[in-house]
């Protein structure tokens, strides 16, 4: 691959937050845009010129990237981005299945008015972001929203390996070929059987929602990435399933 040339970005705005989050969603914007391009080698210098920023939260936003595969570290500071190829992606969901789904089950077995509130209100914010049409937001209450029901579950291994397992599929955009109305209709029939106290349907609901995005992205990533491979067939040796 080549080396990049000039990176044309907006600079980060002055805001509250992280800027690390910042910068890696700069990242994630201008792989959609087409201005950064995976295998392409850039540099910690050019990316912090670019954004208008020092170097200290381009690094350490690199340094989370590349700890879930998605950067690569080269000499003098360069670097590449590197998408998870669908093998990686199936066997991401298939580990989230095998972590959620108990833990969905364990939720609806305790739920409580407190939990319930919970899941109530994140739901809402969910629908206040899919009618305002702002996706970021949806996103982080998407994620918030299954983290909520791993703590409910009790176990804190379990909520960490899921939460950087949900980092190495970020870039990818699991929104971005999937209307939020869709996503926010998986979710319901999740956090229903929740609050209703009915593991068995919680724990169908989530099967289906993480079946329905972890096909999809594989699908994604086999077009996108011209891999001659059937996503059908990658999907099913990952989770155990007859393609």
């Amino acid at each position: 691959m080549t080396d990049a040339q000039p990176l044309q970005l907006a600079p980060l705005p002055t805001a509250d937050g992280r800027r690390d989050e910042q910068v890696m969603e700069a990242v994630r914007a201008a792989l959609d845009a087409g201005v950064m391009q995976p295998g392409v080698k850039y540099s910690v210098y050019q990316l912090a010129a670019a954004l208008g920023i020092s170097r200290t939260p381009v690094r350490d936003a690199l340094l989370r990237l590349e700890e879930v595969g998605l950067v690569s570290f080269e000499a003098r500071q360069g670097f590449r981005i590197q998408l998870p190829d669908p093998r990686e992606i199936a066997d991401i969901f298939a580990i989230r299945l095998a972590l959620e789904l108990p833990a969905v089950s364990r939720a609806a077995r305790i739920c409580d008015d407190a939990l319930a509130g919970r899941l109530r209100d994140r739901m809402a914010a969910m629908d206040a972001a899919r009618c305002a049409g702002d996706v970021r937001t949806f996103a982080q209450q998407d994620q918030l929203l299954h983290d909520d029901i791993l703590a409910a579950a009790g176990n804190a291994r379990s909520r960490g390996i899921v939460r950087s397992l949900r980092e190495s599929t970020r870039l990818l955009g699991a929104t971005t070929e999937r209307a939020m109305s869709d996503i926010d209709a998986e979710h319901r029939p999740v956090v229903d059987a929740i609050i209703a106290r009915r593991p068995t349907d919680a724990v169908r609901a989530m099967q289906s929602h993480l079946t329905s995005t972890g096909r999809l992205l594989v699908e994604q990533a086999v077009r996108d990435q011209r891999y001659d491979v059937d996503a059908g067939r990658v999907w099913a040796d990952a989770v155990g399933e007859t393609p």
